[in-house]
């Protein structure tokens, strides 16, 4: 689904997938049929910038960054203490990741795109 062209494929791909395994899997599907508008809102974006909303791998990093920092410590005194470990993981990633520009949001017709929906959403 997340490789179609656009939307209505995207929808029609996931009926697909339903018709194959809705016996095997039936709450996950459901779940999925719930909220497929919400699942494929990337479409509504510019192209370019598709896998940089859909994927996880950001967060999936400083999830593990955070428990690698509090994994060795075997017992941090406290969840304060524990919460300022994650606070600072995050902080660091949030300070680097600043100065990067995510791949597709850097490009003319990706920054365009946002500005017409921005005029379009707001009226400027």
């Amino acid at each position: 689904m997340y490789s179609a062209p656009c939307y209505e494929d995207a929808v029609r791909q996931f009926h697909a997938v339903e018709l194959k395994w809705l016996r095997q899997y039936p709450r996950e599907l459901a779940s999925w049929r719930a909220d497929l508008p919400v699942l494929l809102t990337f479409y509504k974006y510019p192209q370019d910038i598709w896998q940089a909303i859909y994927t996880t791998n950001a967060i999936e990093r400083t999830v593990k960054e955070i428990r690698k920092r509090l994994y060795p410590m075997n017992s941090v005194p406290n969840i304060d203490a524990a919460e300022k470990i994650a606070y600072l993981v995050a902080s660091d990633y949030n300070e680097r990741w600043s100065k990067r520009i995510i791949r597709g949001f850097g490009m003319e017709t990706t920054k365009d795109a946002f500005e017409k929906m921005y005029r379009e959403r707001y009226g400027e």
